[in-house]
């Protein structure tokens, strides 16, 4: 095993969630190094590096002048889309691994790209409707279906997605995308109203894994905005479905488009007990299963991603023998949400740790922070994650319902913020028995 300390790490982006990876490469006796345009009381990884900058991790020739200049070992990045092409354009000029290219990273964050790569090879996915600004005043979006979904064709996040059920809803969730998408190319799909479910793939050394499949457990707090998860089951029902239909098409695609490290995230609706595609991640998901599958399956993507981007390898771990993705306990990541606000208390947190079964719990604001209305309706609701593994469904009930009722998050007004949460009741009819 190659021994990875003392090497430096340079982190792209700060964000709170971008701690993560600080945290996980300071475990392992690696210096670390974060890098973004924030000044360091806004940038949260910044303040627990052991070295940061002010680099822009949009400027190329500055980044590679950066990583030269401090004698970097290697470059990661985690939970953001558009900083991937930047980070494989630097690593490529400044001679560093990266696990994918600028080319792969492209395709895989254009929802048009990947969809048509999706139909090539029968890979289910939610039909769309070639709508474009100059149809906005034409009688074309009057012969729609509705409702249907308007997003950006490069956003993630929920960022500039809507519901929209008439012509003029159409028109304005279009505009709305629009100011959002830096390609300016927007996508308009029937809309489908279902349950969902996430698809894990871990890839080694051009192997892909089926690392794991969960529930995803949407809830609608608004009708004029989209649902948003509240929480994650595995192992879910769906699976011996899509082993069986999909996820040979989706292996072959992979390879197809040369990926060979890394990780991938679907996200899929179920419709007539079919998973449709509507969108996809080459990265590390926010939603940080690999704390699930480091349990469960003795491996953690983070810290094999650290490990490649410091050796070139997705460490030497033989993933054939660990994975399966039928996992052998009963999971879940809990998701709380609060509504727009400036949060003045956490309460639980401690105790909620206490419970038997929780493994983490993930803070994704802080005391002071504050929701602004213009994020209602995307995952920047999400303030609290907490992770949990149980032997029965009985168990994980009881787990979610003793999270929940310890949690409590007050606005500095002393008013509630949080959103009602998951219904357990949920879990009986979704998780294999």
């Amino acid at each position: 095993m190659v021994s990875l300390i003392g090497k430096k790490l340079l982190i792209l982006g700060g964000s709170k969630i971008s701690c993560e990876i600080v945290n996980k490469a300071k475990q392992l006796g690696i210096h670390t190094a974060v890098t973004d345009w924030y000044p360091v009381e806004k940038s949260p990884a910044k303040q627990i590096a052991d070295e940061h900058f002010m680099t822009s991790t949009a400027d190329i020739e500055a980044m590679v002048n950066l990583i030269k200049e401090n004698n970097v070992d290697g470059v990661v990045t985690g939970f953001t889309d558009s900083v991937l092409p930047y980070y494989a354009e630097m690593c490529e000029k400044a001679g560093l691994p990266h696990y994918g290219t600028k080319e792969q990273f492209e395709l895989m964050t254009n929802k048009v790209r990947y969809k048509k790569l999706c139909r090539e090879f029968g890979i289910p996915i939610i039909e769309d409707y070639n709508i474009t600004v100059d149809d906005l005043g034409s009688n074309k979006i009057n012969q729609l279906k509705y409702p249907v979904l308007v997003k950006p064709a490069d956003g993630s996040g929920a960022k500039g997605v809507s519901v929209c059920k008439n012509p003029t809803q159409l028109i304005e969730g279009y505009k709305h995308a629009l100011a959002i998408s830096k390609s300016k190319e927007i996508l308009v799909e029937r809309y489908v109203n279902g349950k969902e479910v996430t698809v894990f793939y871990t890839l080694q050394q051009g192997e892909v894994y089926f690392s794991g499949m969960g529930n995803r457990h949407m809830k609608n707090h608004k009708d004029d905005l989209i649902p948003l998860p509240v929480a994650y089951t595995f192992p879910s029902t769906y699976i011996t479905d899509y082993r069986r239909n999909i996820e040979p098409n989706v292996k072959r695609m992979f390879r197809s488009a040369g990926m060979k490290n890394g990780m991938v995230f679907m996200q899929c609706l179920i419709e007539n007990n079919e998973c449709l595609l509507y969108d996809i991640g080459y990265r590390l998901t926010g939603t940080l299963e690999y704390k699930l599958m480091e349990e469960i399956q003795n491996h953690n993507t983070l810290e094999m991603m650290i490990h490649f981007a410091l050796t070139g390898k997705m460490n030497e771990t033989n993933l054939n023998q660990i994975i399966d993705p039928v996992w052998n306990k009963y999971a879940c990541n809990i998701s709380l949400l609060i509504r727009p606000g400036k949060i003045g208390q956490i309460v639980g947190v401690e105790a909620a740790k206490l419970i038997d079964g929780v493994k983490d719990i993930v803070l994704t604001r802080k005391e002071g922070d504050e929701l602004s209305k213009n994020a209602e309706g995307t995952l920047s609701q999400i303030t609290v994650r907490v992770f949990a593994i149980s032997n029965t469904i009985e168990e994980l009930k009881d787990i979610i319902r003793n999270v929940q009722n310890k949690f409590e998050i007050r606005s500095v007004e002393n008013e509630n913020l949080l959103i009602d949460g998951f219904d357990p009741e949920e879990i009986e009819v979704d998780l294999l028995s």
